[in-house]
């Protein structure tokens, strides 16, 4: 009997399975290294010890040529794009690194980098630091504010696409059935299944709609996106689009003005005088930037804790 396509119910299930066994041995290392090193030495070093046995799991399955603990529970094996033979060593080679390497040296730089962008990280010392965060911290000191302020924006965009790439790629696999991980995908790994299953068409059936459904989803968050990035850089689009005579007289009406600003006139989030006055729906007055950058991370006021949604944010025009 020729063997079928796996299809989208089997593959989320056996992924689960393997998550599960995971789990569990990502639990007796960490208990294991923290016995042995220290509640200190396992604090900093759990991801690797993490990392080392997911390494561990998939080089004694996949890259061995069995079949993991999941795809044996679901009864399904592993074939190449061809779907005739079994996946060659390079291919198999490159999931197992892809699935496990990659999302640990993008995650780590990603966090080195945020966190050598706080200002209480400058003149920290590096003792007892990540590896990582050690190399980053050699190569951001040579960069100068603006610099480093590109930077912020760059790692905020690369974690929001790394987020909407996966969204994606999820949604397709609802849709076509195939390759439910990235570095599956990538390797150009796919399943058949071993045993026959009943009801194939209407678990794909209710899949395609799952997929459609979350593209749905998926476009409704960018656009929505869209309009908050929009609505950020608004006040610089309307200080650009002023007149040059206006914005004179308000930079020599600014500079007339250094004197030390009053409590009312300043940020609590930045401690500055307030640039772009915004009011929340409770009231309270904050710069534009520092609002929204909050909102995005946490939906409430930073004073008293009200809830919020970020499009209630006011922006005050002509507001001294």
């Amino acid at each position: 009997m020729p063997l079928t396509p796996a299809n989208q119910a089997q593959l989320v299930r056996s992924s689960q399975k393997d998550q599960f066994y995971q789990s569990a041995l990502r639990n007796s290392a960490n208990e294991a290294f923290q016995t042995a090193a220290g509640s200190r030495r396992w604090l900093q070093w759990r991801r690797e010890v993490e990392l080392l046995t997911d390494l561990t799991y998939f080089t004694l399955t996949t890259f061995c040529g069995f079949q993991t603990l999941g795809e044996e529970y679901v009864g399904v094996v592993l074939v190449d794009s061809s779907q005739t033979r079994v996946p060659s060593l390079v291919r198999r080679l490159v999931f197992v690194l892809g699935h496990s390497l990659v999302p640990y040296l993008v995650e780590r730089g990603l966090q080195s980098v945020e966190r050598e962008l706080e200002p209480e990280s400058r003149g920290h010392s590096q003792r007892n630091e990540p590896w990582s965060r050690v190399w980053v911290s050699g190569w951001m000191r040579s960069l100068t504010p603006d610099q480093r302020g590109m930077c912020a924006l760059l790692v905020r965009a690369v974690r929001h696409t790394l987020q909407r790439l996966h969204q994606l790629h999820t949604a397709l696999f609802y849709m076509r059935g195939a390759f439910y991980h990235l570095s599956r995908r990538a390797a150009a790994l796919s399943y058949l299944r071993l045993r026959p299953s009943d009801g194939d068409t209407s678990v794909r059936t209710s899949y395609g709609l799952l997929g459609a459904l979350s593209l749905l989803q998926l476009l409704i968050t960018a656009l929505l996106q869209h309009n908050i990035l929009r609505q950020r850089e608004r006040p610089y689009r309307e200080q650009r689009e002023r007149p040059e005579g206006e914005r004179h007289q308000r930079s020599s009406m600014t500079s007339l003005s250094d004197a030390p600003c009053g409590p009312r006139e300043r940020c609590t989030l930045c401690l500055d005088q307030r640039s772009h006055s915004t009011a929340t729906p409770c009231g309270h007055l904050f710069c534009w930037d520092c609002i929204t950058v909050w909102s995005n991370n946490k939906a409430e006021c930073p004073l008293c804790r009200e809830k919020f949604s970020p499009h209630r944010l006011v922006y005050l025009r002509n507001y001294s």
